[in-house]
């Protein structure tokens, strides 16, 4: 129960093993998750080190690892995930781990170099294929022009009809290939400007789609043939090609010897489709018996590399035998170590027990809070402002309830609460599908991990809606109104018509009747929800209520802080540092708490206009006036209170007696110097902030007032707004407005009223906590126990 309220009692153990055992006891270990281990070798470097050959091998099967993964998702095959995780391979099974993953990305790698030069080739042969058919068409389009075409205009070198019998006699040449459809238009006007216009350029768009065998991209292209004269044209044109990454292929001239080829290159194309196949199912095969065994095979190099970097961070003894490592561990926790610690050894094959020495430091220890599921949230919250020093109160387990109380109090309204509940008991009860789903999404994980919080939270905003009496800005007539207007029509004569025409009507409640003399069972009386000075009785309620809460929790604050002295066994600080900075709050803030909670319960409905102000009462306190005639005694015989002599005196006992206590309890191995003007100083500053922190602090918690005032008015302005104008609609077509305004309506609530105001609200509330509340107690200068833990390592949460 201790551990709740206090970090885990830690110890410094100093551990020895076989060499041969260490890597078994530190793996098991790493199964326990219970050890953080202290690097032996900070000055060495990390290249320097021991095992960093192991390391790197590691490092190697993970790089395999990741490619064959890679591949995986490219083909979209799924890997089999694990049940329960292996457990960590032994040193001589890394070999043939190794062994096998190296086999298998080199077949891997084989197959995809032979798959990819095979749909290379058939790339080639495919444009080749589509090539000889346009050139074809293009012969035979030629050949069957009219006489007439061919005129001064249309001739270039020579004429077209000559073709065949041109190029036979060396006097036309012509080159054909394939080209990207989109650099085509660049690629015709650079060859008109290159050969100022003394060539004959043909193209089609191929119809088929072609896929790039290395990028496995879909690519679309034209099939081009141009027509020259002479040999440096033929070069001019070949650069070009060239630089556009246009692939010329080998055309024949005769329609005979393109068929011949045709043929031939359907045959080729045919064979490589069978190969193609061949090899991709070989691939295929190769990739699903990897895919079985991938998740096992990166949680044992996970492992084995996380082992090797503890032994890096271990020393030697110099007889090579023997593995000396440091290690923090809980108290509470010892006999596992030392039974893991013996599986370890069992494991291994030795038969000599690892030791476990206790040693004696002066070095803090890492502190550490166990948790679960649903305090994990909390204790995430508190460590965000600053790890706990070792072993000082835990504000957790306070936070737990305090803090969503705190939020409910500027967030309460029954159905945004109800809301937001349902949002997180569908989280809660979807919680092992929602895990096992590993989102990577930040904002999802961040909403997610506060299930438990945003539970809480949610059913407090729904009490303190109940509280307020605010469900979508109106009042719940649960036990009916502690008013009634009968007595009002009696007495003053009130009718019908002066009801309904009257704009604001004021109810006596010195009138018999008006009042029924007991309060709304539960909560604000709903006739305040229609009253014209509803704000200002609300504001009045709530700024009283959020200084009674705010002092109560400064108090509680300063409470727990003579828990830490007294463990810590700090005697004077009780006396000259718990005792005053109480007889200050107290004399003044408590006081003030007391008379606001006398006025509520002596100053009923009935004589409410004679009760004093607190406010001048207060202010009359701080200047010693108590001569002020114009406001009335809170209750007979009121003096002065004590803290008006006894509030400046505590402050001088902290500042003074303080540094005294720190030069008369300093021990003799202390090397630093005395100073007592330093320490004076100190102390002041200490003192000083205390003061006018709990002033500070105390206006701080109106906050709480601001935010509930700010989410009620946000609310009511939605409903009268958005969602009244929606109703008034008495025609059958108000149903169909009814959706559209009630759909504007949710929506808007929850942008505005559940995010924006539950985000405010949720820091707000995390400043109160962190500021007012911690101040008073928490150091938080200390740092986590950070374990050793094949689970945080798998999990993304600890170091690899």
């Amino acid at each position: 129960m201790d551990s709740l309220f206090r970090s885990e009692e830690m110890c410094l153990t100093q551990l020895f093993m076989q060499v041969e055992a260490g890597y078994c006891c530190i793996a098991e270990l790493g199964e326990l998750g219970l050890v953080q281990f202290r690097d032996l070798n900070a000055n060495v470097n990390s290249f320097q080190r021991r095992f960093v050959n192991e390391v790197r091998r590691c490092e190697a099967m993970e790089r395999i690892l990741r490619f064959l993964e890679t591949e995986m998702e490219n083909d979209k095959i799924m890997v089999q995930e694990l049940e329960k995780h292996p457990l960590t391979p032994l040193p001589r099974e890394m070999i043939e781990l190794e062994t096998v993953l190296e086999k298998l990305e080199s077949e891997l790698q084989e197959v995809n170099q032979n798959q990819q030069t095979l749909k290379q080739n058939f790339l080639e042969l495919t444009e080749l294929k589509h090539l000889l058919k346009k050139t074809q068409d293009f012969f035979e389009a030629e050949a069957n022009l009219p006489d007439d075409f061919f005129n001064e205009d249309t001739t270039g070198l020579l004429e077209l009809r000559t073709v065949p019998s041109a190029a036979a006699a060396g006097k036309l040449g012509f080159t054909a290939g394939v080209i990207g459809r989109e650099r085509m238009a660049s690629f015709e006007r650079l060859l008109w400007r290159v050969c100022r216009g003394n060539i004959y350029l043909k193209y089609s768009e191929l119809d088929t789609v072609l896929e790039d065998p290395i990028t496995k991209e879909e690519v679309k292209k034209n099939v081009f043939i141009i027509f020259y004269q002479g040999d440096q044209l033929k070069q001019k044109i070949k650069k070009i090609c060239e630089g556009f990454r246009a692939t010329v292929y080998p055309c024949p001239e005769s329609a005979t010897e393109r068929r011949e080829m045709a043929a031939g290159v359907n045959t080729r194309i045919e064979d490589l489709n069978t190969v193609i196949t061949q090899t991709e199912t070989h691939r295929q095969r190769v990739l699903h018996e990897a895919a079985q065994n991938l998740c096992s095979w990166g949680i044992k190099v996970k492992k084995m590399k996380a082992v090797y970097h503890i032994l890096n961070a271990c020393n030697i003894d110099v007889t090579q035998q023997c593995v000396i490592a440091e290690i923090w561990c809980p108290v509470a926790d010892t006999d596992r170590i030392k039974k893991a610690l013996h599986l370890g050894m069992e494991r291994s094959g030795s038969t000599i027990s690892p030791i476990m020495t206790e040693i004696q430091t002066k070095m803090a220890p890492p502190t550490f809070n166990r948790v679960n599921k649903f305090t994990a949230g909390f204790q995430n919250i508190v460590d965000a402002y600053g790890v706990g020093n070792y072993r000082e109160m835990n504000p957790t387990p306070y936070t737990i309830i305090t803090f969503p109380f705190l939020f409910a109090v500027m967030f309460g309204d029954c159905g945004h609460g109800l809301v937001m509940l349902g949002f997180a008991l569908w989280m809660v009860n979807n919680e092992k599908k929602l895990l096992a789903q590993k989102s990577d999404n930040e904002i999802w994980n961040t909403f997610f991990s506060g299930r438990y919080l945003i539970l809480l939270m949610s059913i407090f905003s729904i009490y303190t809606g109940f509280i307020y009496n605010d469900c979508f800005s109106k009042a719940l007539n649960i036990f009916g109104s502690s008013w009634s207007v009968r007595s009002m029509f009696r007495s003053h004569n009130w009718t019908d018509k002066i009801v309904h025409e009257a704009t604001v009507l004021q109810l006596d409640p010195a009138i018999s009747g008006v009042y029924s003399g007991n309060p709304y069972p539960f909560g604000i009386d709903p006739i305040w929800n229609i009253a014209s000075n509803k704000l200002t009785f609300l504001n009045s309620y709530k700024m009283k209520m959020s200084v009674i809460m705010g002092i109560s929790q400064m108090v509680f604050g300063v409470i727990l802080s003579l828990f830490n002295h007294v463990y810590f066994k700090n005697t004077i600080n009780i006396v000259v540092e718990f005792i005053p900075q109480m007889i200050f709050i107290i004399c003044l803030f408590g006081y003030l708490v007391f008379m606001i909670i006398y006025k509520w319960c002596q100053f009923d409905v009935s004589i409410s206009q004679y009760a004093p102000s607190i406010l001048i009462h207060f202010i009359n306190m701080f200047l010693f006036n108590y001569s002020d005639k114009t406001n009335a005694p809170l209750y007979q015989h009121q003096l002065p209170p004590p803290s008006n002599s006894g509030a400046p005196s505590d402050g001088t006992e902290v500042e003074v007696v303080q540094p005294n206590h720190s030069h008369s309890g300093g021990h003799g191995d202390h090397d630093e110097e005395f100073n007592f003007g330093d320490i004076f100083v100190h102390q002041c500053i200490h003192t000083i902030e205390y003061c006018l922190g709990c002033i500070s602090n105390t206006a701080s918690y109106l906050r709480l007032w601001a935010l509930s005032l700010a989410h009620a008015q946000l609310s009511e302005v939605l409903w009268t707004m958005v969602l009244k104008s929606g109703v008034r609609n008495g025609s059958w077509s108000g149903l169909i407005t009814v959706f559209i305004i009630f759909a504007a309506f949710a929506v808007l609530t929850v942008a505005i009223l559940l995010v924006m105001e539950g985000l405010s609200a949720f820091l707000h509330a995390l400043r109160l906590h962190w500021v007012e509340f911690q101040n008073k107690f928490y150091v938080g200068t200390g740092y986590v126990f950070s374990p050793f833990s094949f689970k945080r390592i798998l999990d993304g949460t600890g170091e690899d």
